[in-house]
């Protein structure tokens, strides 16, 4: 009889053990929130299959994420992909291109960069969209000999030849010196005139002048020649201050009457043309107008004798100048050729 009952507990035991694994997994399951159902929870899915298992008829396929019925086009569910793009080859107005194709090219640099971020910053971008200047003049020194000729003198031709020498500072500013040496030729009609009727305008000859200048290049640019050739060229200004070496030319009284050389003050302005053949080497067309004080002749003649010397007061020199000093100006036309040194150059363009 204890015999029986002791087989009769082991047994009860037996099953214990067996049966608590299950009761505490009944236990534990029972403890658990229930979970909404898919289709409740979304009733725009409706009886959606879950989009994070596979397909069942297919178990290569793995986990696989499908497209959200109920979602934005092409995106997961729950909103949009990371980044702010949306998937399926269409931005967020519907239309293809953009974002979507960077990425499409290269989709690391996707993930590596905040595309919607980086297009939207502020950019100064540096862009040169004229070409570069032809012959640079910045520290060059310009070499220009030429020849001028008065044209606003119609009593006395001028005609000059000059030599001119500049330095540039930068590609728009120089600094110069230029000086004439002059020829004169009186005009036939002037001295006969004055001849026959003691009637004649007071004219004078220059000797030379000489001047320190300030240069500034407002405009330079380029022309089409000869079918095809380019000609490029630029426009200067001009202005400066120096001395001019005149006398008046007797025409009154030219038998009594000799005048010396005296330099006087002078200013200048002008305006010139420059077209390049090459980088060194151009042609130059200058309008200038030197300003001066000049002394002319006296148009009456002194009468009578110096009672002390006996001497006629017409053979007097401080008879001989007229009492006023007249402002002069002297139109000249230049034409010369321009030779820059160093002959040749490098751009430095900004980094």
């Amino acid at each position: 009889m204890a015999m029986n009952q002791a087989r009769v507990g082991l047994l009860v035991a037996a099953a214990a053990l067996v049966g608590l694994p299950a009761l505490l997994h009944a236990s534990h399951a029972d403890a658990q929130p229930k979970q909404p159902d898919k289709a409740e929870a979304d009733p725009k899915k409706g009886d959606a299959a879950d989009p994070k298992k596979g397909d069942p008829a297919d178990p290569k396929k793995g986990d696989q994420k499908v497209a959200d019925p109920g979602g934005e086009p092409g995106g997961e569910p729950g909103g949009e992909a990371p980044g702010g793009e949306q998937p399926g080859g269409t931005d967020p107005g519907g239309a293809g291109g953009g974002l979507e194709e960077l990425c499409a090219i290269d989709p690391d640099a996707c993930k590596a960069v905040d595309l919607e971020k980086a297009a939207a910053r502020e950019m100064n971008p540096e862009i040169y969209a004229v070409q570069q200047i032809y012959a640079l003049r910045r520290l060059r020194f310009e070499l220009n000999p030429y020849v001028g000729l008065g044209i606003n003198d119609q009593f006395v031709s001028h005609p000059a030849i000059g030599l001119a020498t500049n330095f540039y500072i930068t590609n728009v500013i120089g600094v110069g010196l230029n000086g004439n040496f002059y020829f004169n030729s009186p005009s036939s009609f002037n001295f006969q005139t004055s001849r026959a009727a003691r009637i004649g305008q007071s004219i004078t000859e220059y000797q030379w002048n000489a001047n320190a200048n300030f240069l500034y290049v407002p405009v330079y640019g380029k022309f089409a020649g000869f079918s095809d050739f380019i000609f490029h060229y630029d426009i200067y200004i001009l202005g400066g201050v120096g001395a001019i070496s005149t006398r008046p030319i007797a025409v009154v009284d030219p038998d009594n009457r000799t005048f010396d050389w005296k330099p006087k003050v002078a200013f200048n302005a002008g305006v010139g043309l420059r077209i390049f053949f090459n980088r060194w080497f151009a042609v130059t067309a200058e309008m200038r107008d030197y300003i001066f004080p000049d002394e002319l002749e006296n148009q009456t003649i002194a009468t009578g004798v110096d009672a002390a010397t006996g001497q006629p007061n017409a053979q007097k020199p401080e008879t001989w100048l007229a009492d006023e000093v007249n402002w002069t100006n002297n139109v000249q036309a230049q034409l010369g050729i321009s030779i820059f040194l160093p002959p040749s150059w490098e751009y430095r363009l900004p980094k």
